[in-house]
């Protein structure tokens, strides 16, 4: 479990670099980032796949194809639910949605273990337990001060359950399963590349361009590599609380920017922060009992 949370804590920090590092990227829109960072994702993905032994598990589900052809329906759809998610991140900020897409990452944690409780008969300790009706409290707090629940919200909050279900349900939790999402997603990369605003021509009029984008997806790739290896490791629900790691990161990155945080929101960002500290505290413990056990056996 410790080696799960710490694996998602290092890719909720990566991530939350990402969103900092987006930044660095003008002229570059949304989709032109989409775009790059999936085209430069992929290479650094497949190293990473091959170099920490996992490619067994991408030549594992080609002889499932070979055997069971409709399954390519499975990996395009999940392909298709992961590729609007990356999309819709980086779409969000620059279409006037970021506060909409925000209250379903907010959501998320809590969907998700509403599914590992329903659709996987999962069991919450009483740490875990807190942390939920913690972040209850926070998501009440942001659905009050939002007053409404949009599309974007919606596609956030139930399209990743939606996602990770469908990749334990047909064993594809893992880097083999990742690996043909992100494949999948090629052509769609190669479109947006070749029609955005700064196609293949003008990236090289951008020097600086020439360097970060080959970097984000070095980054992308180490963190959603980390990201779905804690996936595997860690229960639905376990796995779904420690979603809250990112937003409060997130909001980190908001303050360095110079953002501030409004009198009304800490009472979404409080119980969230306090849910977090359950789950440290409760890996903390965790920690500190396996110690002492192996210093007694030893």
């Amino acid at each position: 479990m410790i080696k799960g949370v710490l694996l998602s804590v290092f890719s909720s920090m990566l991530f939350g670099f990402l969103y900092f590092y987006s930044t660095l990227l003008e002229p570059l829109n949304g989709e032109d980032i989409f775009a790059w960072r999936i085209l430069f994702t992929l290479p650094f993905l497949w190293l990473f796949t091959w170099r920490i032994g996992a490619f067994h598990l991408v030549r594992r589900i080609w002889g499932r194809l070979t055997a069971q052809p409709a399954l390519i329906l499975v990996l395009l759809f999940s392909s298709s639910l992961i590729g609007i998610q990356l999309w819709l991140f980086l779409w969000a900020p620059m279409h006037g949605k970021a506060l909409e897409v925000s209250l379903g990452y907010f959501m998320l944690p809590l969907t998700m273990v509403l599914t590992g409780r329903l659709a996987f008969k999962e069991k919450l300790s009483g740490w875990q337990k807190l942390a939920t009706l913690s972040a209850c409290v926070g998501v009440a707090s942001e659905l009050a001060h939002v007053g409404s629940f949009s599309f974007e919200a919606a596609l956030v909050a139930f399209g990743y359950p939606v996602y990770f279900g469908l990749r334990r349900q047909f064993d594809l939790n893992h880097l083999g399963g990742l690996w043909f999402d992100m494949t999948l997603l090629l052509p769609a990369a190669i479109w947006f590349a070749c029609a955005g605003e700064v196609n293949w021509l003008m990236i090289s009029t951008y020097p600086a361009l020439l360097g970060l984008i080959p970097l984000l997806g070095f980054l992308s790739a180490l963190a959603l590599g980390t990201y779905f290896i804690a996936a595997r490791i860690l229960s639905f629900s376990v796995f779904g609380l420690l979603g809250y790691v990112e937003p409060v990161l997130l909001l980190l990155v908001g303050l360095i920017l110079g953002e501030t945080i409004e009198s009304a929101e800490w009472f979404t960002y409080g119980p969230i922060w306090l849910a977090v500290f359950f789950l440290v505290l409760e890996g903390a413990l965790f920690l500190r009992g396996s110690l002492n056990k192996n210093a007694h056996t030893g």
